[in-house]
């Protein structure tokens, strides 16, 4: 019996049909190729990397184009056709229990994926069994829950996570974590009001402009290493495997 909560066929739908353009997801895959280039010198030559929860595959094309090998994971059915359907090698498998053996990966990336989880505990165990030692982790989690509100029910979420929490789950299973950071702080006034008047998933296309606009302004962050220990609406982790 699984600990995972799938998201929703229709908000898989949701995600793919805004991942290439929704100014949330293009600065994502941004942080993925800032994440890849300060990890690793040159091209990762035959490096595996495994994508957990990858839904469309933005974060997997990025892993593909800086040359690893990208293998999407998914929970659910819909996932993995989505994946499937985009000419990915989609992989069905639970969080909890990975696919993968013992010194496998060379780097795993879990993003929006562990509040999704019940046994958090375990699936970070399972990331820290399938990477190679010193291998790379980098998760991304909604944190502070203050901000919780029906759009985290709607999209199956169990929980969202502090800096404390995440870091002593990285810890207890025997991780490395060599930097957090908070995502989305610019902006997290404005999610804060409209997540208190949803009564679902925020999941939508909100026009050109508007896309336009905060797309402009959430990259202004990178240029502010300051807001990376303000409150914000996610927690960005970097952390390595035992060595």
């Amino acid at each position: 019996m699984t600990n995972c909560r799938p998201v929703e066929g229709s908000e898989v739908e949701k995600l793919v049909a805004l991942e290439d353009t929704h100014w949330w997801y293009a600065e994502r895959r941004r942080l993925v190729a800032q994440l890849i280039s300060r990890a690793f010198c040159g091209e990762p030559a035959s490096s595996v990397a495994l994508d957990i929860g990858a839904a469309g595959g933005g974060n997997t094309r990025e892993l593909q184009r800086a040359g690893f090998l990208a293998v999407p994971l998914e929970y659910g059915v819909e996932g993995a056709r989505v994946s499937r359907d985009r000419g990915l090698p989609s992989v069905r498998g639970d969080a909890c229990r990975l696919p993968f053996g013992a010194q496998s990966v060379d780097v795993v990336i879990a993003f929006d994926v562990l509040e999704h989880i019940e046994d958090d505990g375990q699936a970070i165990a399972e990331f820290a069994r399938v990477l190679r030692p010193s291998a790379w982790l980098w998760v991304a989690v909604p944190c502070d829950m203050r901000l919780w509100s029906a759009h985290d029910e709607a999209v199956g979420h169990v929980r969202r996570y502090s800096r404390t929490s995440l870091v002593d789950a990285l810890l207890a299973a025997g991780f490395e974590v060599v930097d957090i950071r908070s995502w989305n702080v610019l902006l997290r006034p404005v999610v804060d009001f409209r997540r208190r008047r949803s009564s679902g998933s925020d999941l939508g296309d909100i026009g050109f402009v508007a896309n336009w606009i905060l797309a402009r302004i959430i990259a202004v962050e990178r240029y502010l290493p300051f807001l990376r220990n303000r409150d914000g609406v996610s927690l960005i982790v970097q952390a390595r495997a035992k060595s």
